[in-house]
């Protein structure tokens, strides 16, 4: 069995790194950084709330980077909201929007509104002009129950898009082998998922980087350039302003991912090797 590197044309000891952009579309904090983090910084992707308030306006300043579309069945923020594009009735909570929890919309959704809602933000990024490089989760919300997974994947094959997974390691926890099922369809997914410490980014990035191991990693962070709307959404404000200075305003880091011998690359790599195959 070739290995991914391998299926996209690397040496099996390459060393390979996504520098994924998540939350496009999240507030209009979020799209400033984000695209440039794609167009000015050494982020390789992105993926878009299509539900979120400010999904129209990334869509306008689009210019055919490589984003994804991050499936949204939660708003877990107390008072920004969104909610189902199809108007599903058991994916809206008390006040309008998605449920604020993943625990709470697996208690209450339905699995053929769920297909329904997933499926219209993914044609509805493509209506918009979206080229669209892969699916993503939004809280890992169809990643951690084996129904919701199974919807997930669905859509993978039927869009041939590669997907944003969790690593091997939570495996056991979650209780079913979600990689080896994503990967007896022939579906496309990182080898590694990392996250960066909210204290230090900068310096933690500096150290792991000799320390990846062969084969593909994905790191995501969610950026945003700090402003009162922000500050006022969230308050973890600090953290994605943090993120963006390490994407965009820190010129050292892109030589550094070369000093160390690792080649950043988008999704849309393992999705034309996944439609190739």
């Amino acid at each position: 069995m070739s290995t991914v590197a391998e299926q996209l044309g690397y040496p099996d000891d390459a060393r390979l790194l996504i520098l994924h952009c998540a939350e496009l579309g999240f507030c209009h904090a979020s799209n400033v950084a984000v695209f440039e983090s794609l167009r000015d910084g050494i982020g390789t992707t992105a993926s878009l709330l299509v539900p979120a308030p400010w999904a129209r306006e990334a869509a306008s300043r689009y210019r055919g980077e490589d984003v994804g579309v991050r499936i949204a069945l939660n708003a877990e923020h107390d008072l920004y909201r969104w909610g189902p594009i199809t108007q599903a009735p058991s994916l809206l909570d008390g006040d309008g929007g998605f449920p604020r929890t993943a625990a709470d919309m697996w208690d209450h959704a339905d699995l053929d509104e769920v297909r329904r809602e997933a499926r219209a933000q993914v044609e509805r990024a493509v209506l918009w002009g979206f080229d669209i490089s892969h699916l993503d989760t939004h809280l890992d919300a169809m990643l951690l129950r084996p129904e919701f997974f199974d919807i997930y994947l669905e859509l993978a094959v039927d869009f041939e898009l590669p997907l944003r997974m969790l690593g091997g390691e939570v495996e056991p926890n979650i209780g079913f082998p979600f990689r080896q099922l994503a990967a007896d369809e022939g579906v496309l997914f990182a080898d590694r998922f990392i996250t960066l410490p909210t204290r230090h980014p900068r310096q933690a990035l500096l150290e792991l980087l000799p320390t990846l191991e062969p084969g593909l990693t994905e790191l995501t962070l969610r950026p945003a350039i700090d402003t009162p709307e922000l500050r006022a959404i969230t308050t973890d404000w600090d953290e994605r302003v943090s993120n963006h200075i390490v994407l965009v305003d820190d010129r050292g880091l892109g030589r550094s991912l070369s000093e160390a011998g690792v080649t950043p690359i988008g999704f849309h790599t393992l999705r034309d090797a996944m439609r190739r195959g």
